[in-house]
């Protein structure tokens, strides 16, 4: 355990907390990301990476025939078909493993060439998923449309990574122009588009269009800014009660564009809540809608990483 060596009259620290979690709840693939970010102290330097290898092959088991991802990857799509979705979820653990490059790349972008609309950019769910579970507010469509929330993040990460492929080319000019005419908006697309804005190899053009979506969050209100003060925030429509978004979660690390929508005051309040939500089990809450035992289950793994990784970005102790 993470606590190896510490006084015995300690408080267990987040990180020894959310083991502890981890080796009770999570999926196998949750329990080796949480073994290379947190249990090892080389991990993510040059060179071989015993741990890095763990994760990527727990992640390849969740591969499919045609070079996607499928077998529920992201909790809330079943079955074993592959979707953008899935794929979106396999780059973002590759680049935190700094594995989103060379052959890996090629093969989701050859995956990604063949499930692309007319237009270049990727629909959110393709009808193959009919028949499998899903979640509610993904609904399965015949003639699915391109999809900011699919394609932002996924074209954001392979920039992210100097990946070049013939793919990338009209999807990003679908990015810019999705991310650009954005107006009236709600939380998960400003993400996807601070996903891609993140990545984009235009800095300039990212951080003109970044100021702008900082101005919509805020006048939209798509972001709690005190979380003692919840009930003044409104939920967007279709949320689930008590959705709320926080700086930290467009802001994810120090680096991100949409940290400067924010007052280091603002974002010390949602860094604050942020710690204060680990739970009495170790985990950190799901806050959106949930549909199935097995999602929910599954999702807390993921959530618990991803606020550890968001307090150690911004300097905040969880050993």
């Amino acid at each position: 355990m993470a606590e190896t060596g510490a006084s015995p009259h300690a408080a267990p620290s987040p990180v020894a907390r959310a083991e502890h979690f981890v080796w009770l709840t999570a999926r196998v693939l949750e329990q080796r990301r949480f073994a290379y970010h947190f249990l090892s102290a080389t991990g993510g330097g040059a060179g071989p990476d015993p741990l890095a290898d763990a994760v990527e092959s727990a992640l390849a088991a969740y591969g499919t025939g045609d070079g996607g991802y499928g077998y529920a990857l992201e909790p809330d799509l079943r079955g074993p078909v592959s979707q953008p979705l899935h794929v979106g979820h396999a780059l973002r653990v590759l680049d935190s493993i700094r594995r989103c490059g060379g052959q890996r790349a090629e093969r989701v972008c050859r995956y990604l060439t063949s499930v692309s609309t007319s237009d270049g950019a990727l629909p959110a769910i393709r009808p193959s998923q009919r028949g499998y579970p899903s979640a509610p507010f993904v609904p399965v469509v015949d003639d699915p449309p391109s999809e900011l929330l699919a394609t932002g993040p996924v074209v954001g990460l392979l920039h992210r990574n100097e990946v070049w492929h013939a793919w990338l080319f009209r999807a990003t000019d679908f990015c810019w122009a999705a991310v650009e005419s954005l107006e009236k908006s709600h939380p998960y697309e400003i993400h996807a588009a601070v996903a891609f804005l993140d990545g984009a190899p235009d800095r300039p053009r990212a951080e003109a269009a970044a100021d702008r979506l900082g101005r919509i969050v805020r006048e939209q209100r798509l972001v709690a800014l005190d979380p003692g003060e919840l009930d003044a925030y409104p939920v967007a429509p279709g949320y689930a009660p008590g959705e709320h978004h926080f700086a930290h979660d467009y802001a994810k690390a120090p680096e991100s564009l949409a940290r400067a929508w924010f007052t280091d005051e603002e974002m010390t309040r949602s860094l604050d809540f942020l710690e204060q939500e680990q739970q009495e089990d170790g985990g950190w809450p799901v806050r959106w809608r949930q549909w199935a035992p097995g999602s929910a289950l599954e999702a807390r793994p993921i959530v618990t990483i991803e606020a550890l990784r968001t307090l150690r970005a911004y300097g905040r102790p969880i050993s």
